[in-house]
């Protein structure tokens, strides 16, 4: 099992939920985050005033998939994610080396 944690656009969630959805992928994390990566924030004007803005609102989704779906998913994200421009995000994936579904009890592969 891994873990695929992708940091993303916020307006590119609801096509990066869709294209998952159509793989199948029914159960995700989603958090509302900020951070900076090599771009470190932006300037922006209001009021005539300029300001930095160091933190870039982004979008942080977690899921659990089988090792086999891990390909599938990490392109799926690329495709809906990218608009080309910097600040798109970035994708961790990682092991996992068990699950446990709180409610039955049932762990790893059944649990997903």
């Amino acid at each position: 099992m891994k873990k695929v944690e992708a940091v993303i656009k916020p307006f590119k969630l609801e096509d990066v939920k869709d294209g998952l959805a159509e793989l199948g992928i029914t159960g995700m994390t989603i958090s509302e985050v900020k951070g900076y990566g090599r771009q470190q924030g932006h300037s922006e004007l209001y009021r005539g005033a300029e300001y930095v803005v160091e933190f870039i609102p982004k979008i942080k989704l977690e899921l659990v998939v089988s090792a086999d779906e891990v390909d599938n998913v990490v392109n799926t994200i690329v495709d809906n994610a990218k608009t080309g421009k910097i600040g798109d995000g970035k994708i961790f994936v990682s092991d996992i080396e068990k699950v446990v579904r709180i409610r039955t009890g049932e762990t790893d592969e059944e649990a997903l």
